[in-house]
């Protein structure tokens, strides 16, 4: 595969003008309770889905563990999301708009508005939370709110076609049937995808999670709006340049992570272009950087492309998930490309599901052990 070098270059500004159905609003009671005295008003949009929505499993693969600073939810269904859009900070309060015409219960067969069995993504391990919403209603603060709004549909896979997957394996077709509401998400920030993945590389989610953390306590942008306490927006590329090693260490990240992040935010303009690329043509593109390689490279294109074929070549669980569940074995990377090969341009889609309601693997071997480089 030709190598593509990267050039440096600046992160592209959208001088967009609001949308004709985003409107100013001022915050509702419920929010100005907790708004800070002065605090600026914010947009608004509804956004109604043409298709069945499950609004947790749709959004939740971009929290990255409890505490994450820029995800949030609360009991009442609500999920707060922050982002440095390309005209700047902001924050977005999203709240599903009741149950879906004609939708059934939960069609994950639990109880309607039950809870995802893994929040943070992973194999499920109780209910799977499959109701259906009818669309939307979104608030949003700072800058980026009038650019966030604008991708509110694609966040909820508006530009996704399940269509596409016909899967003839009966358990892929069962759990299509049942996660019926899943939908691939994508955010188009391609930055804010890469840097918690490289941070994942090669380590337990709790490691990954504690530094994704601190970092953003750190060097993360204050939330606009009335945000829940403690949230954090994404620093813009050049802050992620000038973290010094210490600052790393601090966080767990050893030099090679830490030195892959720089690296990428150096480019970070070139990089946000990949969402318009084939995919591909977006993976080389991403590869062509040290430190990334196709698992990191698939996990950016899922979630800032939205790319249904994103398959994680180099998963430490999800080939021995995908060849439990289709084959009844256990299979490497190979075997697990082997079996997915009927789904190709929808392989992401087949984990996917794989991932939140696949058989598990009876656990025979040592889990990985957590590391702490603040101790090295």
């Amino acid at each position: 595969m030709a190598e593509v070098r990267v050039r440096a270059g600046q992160a592209s500004r959208d001088n967009a003008a609001v949308p004709a159905r985003v409107q100013i609003v001022n915050p509702p009671v419920a929010l100005t309770a907790s708004a800070n005295e002065g605090q600026e008003a914010g947009l608004s949009r509804e956004w109604h889905a043409q298709f069945p929505l499950s609004v947790r499993l749709t959004l939740l693969v971009h929290r990255r563990g409890p505490g994450d600073p820029t995800l949030r939810m609360d009991g009442s269904g609500v999920i707060w999301r922050t982002s440095l859009t390309p005209v700047g900070p902001a924050t977005l309060r999203l709240a599903p708009l009741g149950p879906a015409v004609g939708s059934v219960g939960s069609p994950a067969g639990g109880p309607a508005g039950g809870s995802v069995g893994s929040p943070v993504g992973g194999p499920a391990g109780g209910h799977l939370d499959g109701t259906e919403a009818a669309g939307i209603s979104a608030l949003a603060w700072g800058p980026g709110a009038a650019w966030l709004l604008d991708m509110v549909p694609d966040l909820f896979g508006a530009s996704d076609d399940p269509s596409a997957f016909q899967p003839d394996h009966p358990r892929l077709r069962e759990l299509a049937r049942q996660l019926a509401g899943l939908r691939i998400s994508r955010t188009g920030r391609v930055l804010e995808a890469l840097v918690p993945a490289v941070l994942e590389q090669k380590v337990v989610s709790v490691e990954a999670h504690r530094a994704w953390r601190r970092l953003l306590a750190w060097y993360g942008l204050p939330a606009p709006g009335p945000a829940p306490a403690g949230m954090r927006v994404f620093p813009p590329a050049a802050t992620w340049q000038a973290i010094p090693s210490w600052d790393w260490h601090r966080a767990g990240v050893e030099a090679v992570r830490a030195r892959t992040i720089a690296n990428a935010a150096r480019v970070a303009g070139r990089l946000e272009e990949i969402c318009a690329l084939p995919g591909e043509e977006a993976d080389v593109r991403l590869r062509s950087l040290p430190g990334i390689g196709p698992w990191t490279s698939a996990e950016i294109r899922q979630r800032a492309c939205g790319d249904a074929d994103a398959v994680s070549v180099g998963d430490y669980h999800i080939p021995a998930m995908v060849g439990w569940t289709l084959a009844g074995e256990v299979t490497d990377d190979a075997g697990m490309l082997e079996l997915l090969a009927p789904y190709v341009g929808q392989r992401y889609r087949a984990t996917r599901l794989i991932e939140l309601g696949g058989e598990q693997r009876p656990r025979r071997g040592p889990r990985m052990s957590i590391r702490d480089y603040r101790s090295i």
